[in-house]
């Protein structure tokens, strides 16, 4: 049970390090705080469910470092795939579309993105972990236990707001190079504003969403012709 909750401790934290860097290079991008991430509160799962992965299946006894760099990529990759998938089937939508760059694959997965989840892999396998593993030690097990227990209900129910907000809004992005759609989307923007915060973080998090369904009921006749 203690490493169940050792490793439920390294998931939030890997999440919360993946999620501070999505929110630094956006806000170096745009110069403006984003909250990035399909969950509304400070963490990107799936930074989390990676990292647990490596450290389950590779751990840190592993000197090899090509081979802690190609099992890293492997693992990482296969999880952006599937969660990709997963997304889409379940929204109707994309969170991230790889189409215009080389060696990608369904647009879900590219090199570009690959050779990052190798070199972050083995950086957090050969250096953080073990930090990590000694921080945790530090902690009793009923510390340990009522924190993960209060972590653990936060991200479910943030889970499950989150899910009903994307239900709501019903959009997708549209699989084609060029956007035809701006001034739907603008529209459609300003109704989601005007209703509820929760609607507002899930659009500036993923600015490139573009309305392909339902528009007929937010927006006048004229509007939706224009598509």
């Amino acid at each position: 049970m203690n490493t169940v909750l050792n490793f439920i401790f390294y998931f939030f934290i890997y999440s919360f390090m993946g999620w501070f860097l999505e929110v630094s290079c956006k806000f170096i991008e745009e110069k403006k705080f984003v909250n990035r991430g399909f969950l509304l509160g400070p963490i990107c799962p799936i930074y989390g469910y990676s990292m647990v992965l490596l450290v389950l299946f590779i751990g840190t006894g592993d000197k090899d470092i090509l081979s802690i760099f190609l099992k890293s990529i492997l693992v990482c990759a296969s999880i952006e795939y599937i969660t990709s998938f997963l997304m889409e089937k379940i929204f109707k939508a994309r969170w991230w579309d790889y189409s215009t760059k080389r060696f990608n694959i369904n647009g879900r997965i590219c090199l570009e993105t690959m050779l990052p989840f190798g070199i972050m892999g083995t950086l957090a396998l050969y250096f953080l972990q073990p930090m990590f593993h000694d921080f945790v030690g530090l902690f009793s097990y009923n510390i340990k236990l009522y924190l993960s227990i209060f972590l653990v209900v936060l991200y479910l129910f943030d889970n499950i707001v989150s899910f009903k907000v994307m239900k709501k809004i019903k959009i997708q992005i549209k699989k084609q190079k060029e956007d035809n759609t701006t001034a739907i989307k603008k529209q459609v923007t300003e109704w989601i504003n005007e209703h509820s915060f929760l609607y507002k973080h899930i659009i500036k998090a993923f600015p490139k969403f573009k309305i392909i369904q339902r528009v007929k009921n937010i927006l006048p006749k004229k509007e939706v012709n224009k598509e």
